[in-house]
């Protein structure tokens, strides 16, 4: 079963994530901040991991910054994720390292077809 971190400040996202990752399978941990998001990367090395952009204590720039740091996750997803979506975020967000960006309301198709395309079409 993969592993896969959802960090969101916003529990009702956390939860729409976590139902549909579970769904394909996977094994859901989740953080509420960057610095847990931080840490419970550090402790799972998770097969995927998704990021808010905007999230108290450290966001997910802040996060994504740290992991890139360690060679541990070098190879691993990491998808960039928020509501506040502004022209050229998308742009910010893969230029910065994220595998993917993914704009709020989700849509669950699209997210089943990340989930996919990132865990099968390697």
């Amino acid at each position: 079963m993969r592993k896969v971190l959802i960090a969101d400040d916003k529990a009702p996202g956390r939860e729409l994530l976590r139902v549909v990752l579970e769904q394909s399978g996977c094994v859901v941990y989740e953080a509420s901040d960057g610095i847990e998001a931080l840490r419970s990367a550090r402790e799972l090395f998770p097969d995927l991991i998704i990021l808010d952009l905007h999230m108290p204590l450290l966001d997910g720039f802040g996060v994504l910054e740290e992991l890139k740091l360690d060679p541990r996750f070098a190879t691993t997803p990491i998808i960039a994720l928020t509501a506040s979506a502004m022209q050229g975020d998308r742009e910010r967000a893969l230029s910065t390292g994220f595998t993917t960006y993914i704009a709020k309301p989700i849509s669950l198709s699209a997210l089943r077809g990340e989930i996919e395309r990132i865990f099968y079409d390697k």
